[in-house]
Order: structure tokens, then C-alpha cells, then sequence
């Protein structure tokens, strides 16, 4: 199993699990790999170094100031942190509201006006709907949704 860090042309860096470095290349070729964050398919391949098990004691390092530790113990950058904790956040959203498509401003006013009782919901807006909304006292949040979690996930 090859473990490898990939980055999309955004910017977002991720990790892909193949079965061989053929195997890759081959999914690479057919735009099969793509961003988690914003489905970009112009991935390449980040520098890794391999984990090598060695024995031998070892004078612990302290950790470099300005990263947080994962569940697995592995560093990450403040800027892996962030995109984790938004990814979290808007997975999150999701199972916790109804998505209802173009008809989101129709339901949220029905809701505000009492004509409906009141549920979780998303979906989209145009700014001038969005406007509007807020004009009547309605409370929303507009929150961008990742490509990679628009489709159904492998």
C-alpha cells in the first residue's frame, strides 16, 4: 500500500492510498484522483520522506511551535488544522440539516412567518434573495460547501 501527499493546484493538500505507484499513475491519468476540498483533478504528488522503523533510542525533539498534533500523533500546520476544522464544520451542517435546493428562501421565510415549524435547512441563494432575507429579519449564514462533498463519496 503506497501512501502518498498529494496537493491540487488550489493549494489543498491531501492524502491518497493506492495500491501500487502504477496504480497512480494510472488513476492520475484518467483524472480518477481529485481534491476532497474542491474536486480540482489537477493533483500532483508532494515530496514525502518514508517511515522507517529503526531501533535504537533517541533523544526526543520538541516539536516545531507552530503545529498541532492529529489523532495519530503525525504534526500538522496551522493551515491543515484550519482545513480540518472546516471540513468538520460543514460535514456537520450537512447531517444536521435538510438540504432544500433553490427553494431555500420560499422555506426560510415560511419558517420565519410561522406558516411552518422550524427545521434545520440549506441550500442556495442568489445575493439578492440573500439580501432580501436579511432585510426581513431572517437570520442566515452562507457557508461554502467543498465540491468533493457535493457528490456522493468514495
Amino acid at each position: 500500500m503506497k501512501v502518498l501527499n498529494l496537493c491540487c493546484s488550489q493549494g489543498h493538500g491531501f492524502e491518497g492510498w493506492f495500491a501500487s505507484e502504477e496504480d497512480y499513475g494510472a488513476q492520475l491519468d484518467k483524472g480518477l484522483i481529485s481534491c476532497p476540498l474542491c474536486a480540482d483533478t489537477a493533483v500532483t504528488r508532494r515530496p514525502s520522506a518514508p517511515r522507517l522503523n529503526l531501533s535504537g533510542a533517541r533523544e526526543p525533539r520538541p516539536a516545531p511551535v507552530a503545529v498541532t498534533p492529529d489523532a495519530s500523533g503525525k504534526d500538522m500546520s496551522p493551515e491543515v488544522v484550519l482545513q480540518a476544522a472546516w471540513m468538520h464544520a460543514v460535514r456537520h451542517v450537512m447531517a444536521h440539516t435538510e438540504d432544500v435546493g433553490t427553494r431555500f428562501p420560499e422555506e426560510a421565510r415560511r419558517m420565519h412567518y410561522g406558516e411552518i415549524e422550524a427545521r434545520g435547512i440549506r441550500g442556495q441563494a442568489t445575493p439578492e434573495q440573500r439580501e432580501e432575507l436579511l432585510d426581513e429579519g431572517i437570520e442566515i449564514a452562507s457557508l461554502p460547501m467543498p465540491q468533493g462533498l457535493k457528490g456522493p463519496l468514495q
